[in-house]
């Protein structure tokens, strides 16, 4: 399974000042990008339910309609959060997109923190978190917590990832690994973001021992302010339960050019 996350920051590009424009053009960019790493299954962290930025539009529902996939998501605020009533920022949520049908979705919602959404996809052999945690350490750990709770319940193969915010370095998820069992897909640790000079490490997969990564890669595109993270992986299931293998090739933009990002399993 090739699994893709990638926080768009709203498809409003990699610079601050254009967080409140347009985001069409840049959201036509991140779909062919997407489209050519053919991935199975896309987490995507910060997109735009319908405001103006978008014309109104829902950026989830134009992308599942480009690249012909299955879709879940939520706005990443509390059910009964203030920041729901607020213009723009009650547009503001997060994603999946699969190109298998989806088995199962849940909505979960931290107590602590402004962003609280955790989805839960439930897919074949496989079940997905996607996250993006607090900017304060106090209500990142508090999330974790709870996080591990949710993940210490599943009895099956699973991936946790999304936008951690791990601003004191990588030590913060540290405790979190050691009591979930979970593994860091981004051995070497390759950092994310900012994406014209990556030097911190936020975007995290991490899976749990039954799932065997077969490549990783941090592909150097320029559409956000963060890097996506490309995840190669096979899960450990009965022969006769397995799907034979898609034979792909696929590459993405690096520094102007083309980069390859490994096969796709």
């Amino acid at each position: 399974m090739r699994f893709l996350l990638y926080n768009i920051r709203y498809a409003t590009g990699p610079k601050m000042h254009n967080y409140v424009r347009s985001s069409r053009k840049n959201l036509k960019r991140i779909t062919a990008f997407l489209r050519e790493l053919e991935p199975d299954l896309i987490g995507l962290i910060e997109v735009d339910h319908g405001s103006y930025r978008t014309g109104g539009e829902n950026q989830i529902e134009l992308l599942a309609e480009s690249l012909g996939h299955y879709h879940a998501h939520s706005i990443k605020y509390g059910q009964r959060s203030f920041w729901r009533h607020v213009p723009v920022l009650k547009k503001q949520g997060n994603a999946f997109l699969a190109r298998d049908r989806i088995r199962n979705e849940t909505f979960h919602f931290f107590e602590h923190g402004m962003k609280r959404l955790v989805i839960k996809l439930e897919l074949e052999h496989v079940v997905v978190y996607l996250v993006h945690l607090a900017l304060g350490a106090r209500a990142r750990h508090h999330q974790l917590n709870a996080l591990y709770d949710l993940v210490k319940k599943t009895r099956r193969p699973c991936v946790v990832a999304g936008d951690f915010n791990m601003l004191w370095g990588e030590r913060e998820i540290d405790l979190f690994l050691a009591a979930s069992g979970l593994q860091n897909a981004n051995t070497e640790g390759l950092p994310t973001f900012p994406s014209n000079n990556p030097h911190r490490h936020l975007d995290f997969v991490l899976h749990s021992k039954e799932i065997k990564v077969r490549d990783f890669q941090v592909p150097l595109v320029p559409f956000s302010d963060h890097l996506p993270v490309v995840v190669d992986f096979d899960v450990q299931v009965e022969k006769d339960q397995r799907k034979a293998p898609r034979p792909s090739h696929c590459s993405c933009l690096k520094d102007g050019g083309l980069a390859a990002v490994g096969a796709n399993s």
